[in-house]
């Protein structure tokens, strides 16, 4: 059993900070995070008891979720019971399946691969903290300097890769004449003016058009 319930709580666990990292709902214009309904997310119920077994395994795999090769983002691992409700041709795990499984032995790594794909791996968070604010709270110009700049410049040239029309640009976290090319023609791709700088509404849409073009709010 226990192998299952690890396999399960990971797979719930990266679902939901994929949701928090791509911030999916807040680049469509909502002002939340996640939702509570399992039509598209997990049901949460506050103070609800919780079996001391989950419990224990939450907490010995709470720094953990799963990711692919090369991407540092947590994976929507999408699942469903596999009774009420059949996903497996869509490339989901069947709670039911990751049970069977586990009761033939299997790991929970082995479990989650035989449904997502032998390229899943477990990661470990760097850091734990609360829903990050993705917007710094001021434009991106020429002269910042920063994580937030790093993180711009990394995202771009990811789009690029599908726009090769956005010039790439070094990842250095400063904002140059270089970065501000690329933010420019990102712009003018995307109906937006094309001023070269990243203020709130260029900040959302590479978040995005980032999110679509690595295919990380989905499985491939």
């Amino acid at each position: 059993m226990y192998h299952h319930l690890c396999a399960n709580v990971l797979a719930i666990m990266s679902f939901t900070l994929n949701r928090v990292y791509t911030e999916w709902y807040r680049n469509k214009g909502y002002d939340f995070t996640i939702t509570s309904s399992t039509a598209y997310d997990h049901k949460w119920i506050h103070g609800r008891n919780i079996f001391e077994s989950i419990d224990r395994i939450v907490d010995e795999l709470f720094e953990n979720y799963l990711s692919r090769p090369d991407v540092r983002q947590p994976i929507l691992t999408q699942y469903c019971d596999g009774h009420q409700v059949q996903c497996r041709n869509r490339g989901w795990m069947t709670q039911w399946g990751s049970k069977a499984l586990g009761d033939q032995g299997y790991s929970a790594i082995e479990i989650l691969r035989s449904f997502y794909g032998n390229d899943m791996y477990i990661n470990v968070a760097e850091a734990v903290s609360g829903i990050p604010a993705s917007w710094p709270g001021y434009d991106l110009t020429i002269g910042v300097t920063g994580e937030k700049v790093q993180q711009i410049q990394e995202q771009l040239n990811a789009i690029a890769k599908a726009y090769p029309a956005i010039p790439s640009v070094t990842v250095d976290g400063i904002y140059g004449p270089a970065t501000a090319a690329s933010v420019k023609k990102f712009q003018n791709i995307f109906g937006l003016p094309a001023s070269g700088v990243v203020d709130y509404p260029t900040w959302y849409k590479i978040q995005d058009i980032y999110v679509a073009v690595t295919r990380i709010a989905e499985l491939q």
